[in-house]
Protein backbone atom coordinates (compact mmCIF):
# COMPACT_ATOMS: atom_id res chain seq x y z
CA UNK A 1 0.00 0.00 0.00
CA UNK A 2 2.86 1.86 0.54
CA UNK A 3 3.42 2.37 -3.12
CA UNK A 4 0.05 3.62 -3.71
CA UNK A 5 0.36 6.63 -1.17
CA UNK A 6 -1.72 4.76 1.56
CA UNK A 7 -0.24 3.64 4.97
CA UNK A 8 -2.59 1.36 7.49
CA UNK A 9 -4.46 4.75 8.77
CA UNK A 10 -6.27 4.75 5.52
CA UNK A 11 -9.76 4.06 4.92
CA UNK A 12 -9.92 2.61 1.62
CA UNK A 13 -13.64 0.97 0.58
CA UNK A 14 -13.66 -2.85 -0.39
CA UNK A 15 -13.75 -2.43 -4.77
CA UNK A 16 -16.20 -5.01 -4.35
CA UNK A 17 -18.88 -4.09 -1.66
CA UNK A 18 -17.74 -0.45 0.01
CA UNK A 19 -16.84 -1.91 3.32
CA UNK A 20 -13.27 -1.49 4.64
CA UNK A 21 -10.75 -2.57 2.72
CA UNK A 22 -8.26 -4.92 4.45
CA UNK A 23 -6.33 -7.51 1.92
CA UNK A 24 -5.47 -6.68 -1.40
CA UNK A 25 -5.83 -9.56 -3.38
CA UNK A 26 -3.87 -10.96 -6.51
CA UNK A 27 -6.40 -11.70 -8.93
CA UNK A 28 -4.28 -14.26 -11.15
CA UNK A 29 -2.35 -15.91 -8.78
CA UNK A 30 1.66 -15.35 -7.89
CA UNK A 31 2.50 -18.88 -8.32
CA UNK A 32 4.21 -20.96 -5.53
CA UNK A 33 6.74 -20.06 -3.16
CA UNK A 34 7.61 -16.11 -3.94
CA UNK A 35 5.58 -16.14 -7.22
CA UNK A 36 5.29 -14.43 -10.51
CA UNK A 37 6.70 -11.22 -10.42
CA UNK A 38 4.05 -9.79 -13.58
CA UNK A 39 1.24 -10.26 -10.70
CA UNK A 40 2.17 -7.72 -8.86
CA UNK A 41 0.94 -5.06 -10.95
CA UNK A 42 -1.84 -2.27 -10.17
CA UNK A 43 -4.20 -4.25 -12.80
CA UNK A 44 -3.65 -7.75 -11.21
CA UNK A 45 -4.41 -6.38 -7.55
CA UNK A 46 -7.66 -5.73 -5.96
CA UNK A 47 -8.31 -4.35 -2.32
CA UNK A 48 -11.37 -6.39 -0.69
CA UNK A 49 -12.94 -6.37 2.82
CA UNK A 50 -12.01 -9.58 4.68
CA UNK A 51 -15.23 -11.12 3.82
CA UNK A 52 -15.30 -10.43 -0.12
CA UNK A 53 -12.10 -11.78 -0.08
CA UNK A 54 -12.76 -15.38 1.88
CA UNK A 55 -15.60 -15.55 -0.25
CA UNK A 56 -14.16 -14.30 -3.68
CA UNK A 57 -10.22 -15.10 -3.39
CA UNK A 58 -9.13 -17.77 -5.62
CA UNK A 59 -12.22 -19.31 -6.57
CA UNK A 60 -12.66 -19.63 -10.45
CA UNK A 61 -15.99 -18.77 -10.36
CA UNK A 62 -15.65 -14.74 -9.13
CA UNK A 63 -12.24 -14.16 -11.30
CA UNK A 64 -14.52 -12.53 -14.06
CA UNK A 65 -16.07 -10.45 -11.41
CA UNK A 66 -13.35 -9.07 -10.16
CA UNK A 67 -11.69 -8.57 -13.41
CA UNK A 68 -14.52 -6.37 -14.57
CA UNK A 69 -14.33 -4.50 -11.53
CA UNK A 70 -10.33 -3.64 -11.98
CA UNK A 71 -11.27 -2.62 -15.65
CA UNK A 72 -13.71 -0.14 -14.51
CA UNK A 73 -11.45 2.07 -12.62
CA UNK A 74 -10.76 5.93 -13.06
Amino acid sequence: MDAMGFDETDWIPCENCGRKCIDVHHVEGRGKMGGEKAANFISNLIGLCRECHVLMGDKKQFKDHLKSIISQRK
